[in-house]
């Protein structure tokens, strides 16, 4: 059994397809994956954006606030199903966030869809704060999203630009896996060219 700890940002469209590979792979293998949230709108505080860019980070806000109130309501076990509700609104429909699109995820989720007012709740901005810092404690600097821990060993990454087929998934599932065991290893990086897109 690979354990594996995923700290995601639901905004974050690299997030959602390194999620997505996981899962996928997790059909195939023996991994038990742990969801927990971290946010990107927390880490770029005071970073003056572009307006498009400053929606992006509103909108991590606003997500960041349900998963911390799903988690507060319904405990750890509510982030991944909800999670998943929610990246295929947002990612793969490019729906729009608003209460009603957040109530339906709710729903599918088991949840309570009252918990969809807590979008504009500041009152859950200091358990998404706890929460972003233990995913840099975790990886012992400051990281985007998402961070991966396999194992015990934490990185920022892997970065994906599509979600792989079954094949490549888990190939790269091994090879990341066997970085995450090399005690040397630090990073692997190479240029690519804005975020992944989803099939509809």
């Amino acid at each position: 059994m690979s354990a594996v700890t995923i700290y995601f940002d639901p905004a974050c469209p690299f997030a959602w397809a390194t999620s997505r590979w996981l899962v996928n792979t997790a059909q195939r293998r023996d991994i038990e994956i742990d969801w927990r949230q971290m946010s990107l709108a927390v880490l770029n505080e005071g970073t003056d954006f572009p307006e498009h860019q400053r929606h992006h980070m509103e909108v991590s806000q606003q997500l960041g606030r349900v998963l911390a109130a799903a988690q507060d309501r319904a405990g750890d076990s509510a982030l991944g199903p909800l999670y998943t509700a929610l990246g295929k609104r947002v990612h793969q429909q490019g729906a729009d966030v608003t209460t009603a699109m957040v109530a339906q995820a709710l729903t599918e989720s088991g949840l309570d869809p009252q918990l969809a007012d807590s979008l504009d709740d500041s009152t859950y901005d200091s358990a998404v704060r706890v929460a972003h810092q233990q995913s840099q404690d975790s990886l012992g600097d400051s990281g985007g999203s998402p961070i991966t821990c396999i194992d015990g060993q934490c990185f920022f990454g892997p970065v994906l630009t599509a979600i792989p087929d079954d094949r490549e998934g888990d190939e790269l599932f091994d090879a990341v896996h066997t970085l995450a065991a090399t005690s040397a290893f630090a990073q692997l990086q190479r240029p690519h060219s804005g975020p992944p897109t989803f099939a509809q």
